[in-house]
């Protein structure tokens, strides 16, 4: 209890203990990044196989799960030490290589620990010592590695997106962030308009506009925010991801035709929504002269 009082009455130490939480998950989330495809595949896989009645080739090999086995240099199969391990440190430390091989560490790894700190940080200096900068956490990091995996695989998992659906439900029976009516229509809508745009793309052009997984991380994020911010996170998530694009095809020499996930734009949308909704709501209503 005291150590709550103290976090409760220092803003300071809260964010700070915040921030070293948000990198040790970050080393975690990088877990998740990499093995949650992964698993996904051989689910898959192993599907396929039974219902053709043939033998899994790979049948043989340890189950891989985010617990385990230990990680491992991909390169060389070198199993990470504790040392090796340490959120941005051993990065430095090791000079982005591995230990045992000196093959270089993707920078994605430093990334997404450095992303979660600060944006840690952010929600504990935001929401204060309490129930929603805990829930706010959750949200976060799932949002994170959420948005990794769709950059690199062009997809978005339902063992992320439908868990922050419901935990977004559950967090509007207490009214943490919105009430469960305005959470369970948010949900209703988010699904549906994307779901909407989707099929209307497919009928005029026969090709597919975007994946069902942004259905669902709408759908999701209306649970958290509530349907009165999901036209602010549309609006966000489409003008930065048109933003990006131009900036891709412009400067990258990116073609067009390239698909580009959509998710990490909703994602970052829905926890700007989640963070300062009602501020860029006011403020764009007061645009408006209303």
């Amino acid at each position: 209890m005291a150590l709550l009082e103290l976090l409760a009455g220092s803003p300071a130490l809260f964010v700070t203990l915040t921030v070293l939480l948000g990198l040790m998950v970050g080393s975690f989330l990088n877990v998740v990044i990499y093995r949650l495809p992964l698993m996904m595949e051989r689910e898959w896989r192993t599907q396929c196989v039974e219902l053709l009645n043939q033998p899994d080739p790979e049948g043989d090999r340890p189950p891989l799960t985010l617990w385990g086995p230990r990680s491992q240099c991909p390169s060389c199969g070198h199993l990470i030490q504790a040392m090796e391990n340490i959120p941005l440190l051993s990065y430095g430390l090791q000079r982005g290589r591995c230990a045992h091989c000196s093959v270089a560490i993707g920078v994605q790894y430093p990334l997404v620990e450095a992303l979660s700190g600060v944006l840690a940080g952010v929600v504990a200096w935001k929401f204060g010592f309490g129930w929603p900068a805990l829930a706010a956490l959750a949200f976060t990091w799932t949002l994170l590695a959420a948005s990794a995996i769709d950059v690199r695989h062009q997809l978005l998992p339902d063992s992320l997106t439908l868990p922050l659906l419901w935990l977004g439900l559950g967090a509007a029976l207490f009214g943490l962030f919105a009430d469960l009516p305005s959470a369970v229509i948010g949900a209703m809508a988010g699904y549906l308009s994307l779901w909407s745009v989707y099929h209307l793309f497919r009928v005029l052009t026969g090709k597919e506009g975007m994946g069902h997984g942004d259905f669902k991380l709408l759908a999701a994020l209306g649970a958290w925010t509530g349907w009165s911010y999901l036209v602010t996170i549309v609006i966000l998530s489409s003008l930065v991801g048109a933003v990006f694009g131009l900036a891709l095809i412009l400067w990258r020499g990116r073609s067009r035709h390239v698909p580009m996930p959509f998710g990490p734009f909703l994602a970052a949308a829905g926890w700007i929504a989640l963070l300062w909704g009602e501020t860029i709501n006011r403020a764009y209503l007061s645009w408006l002269g209303l």
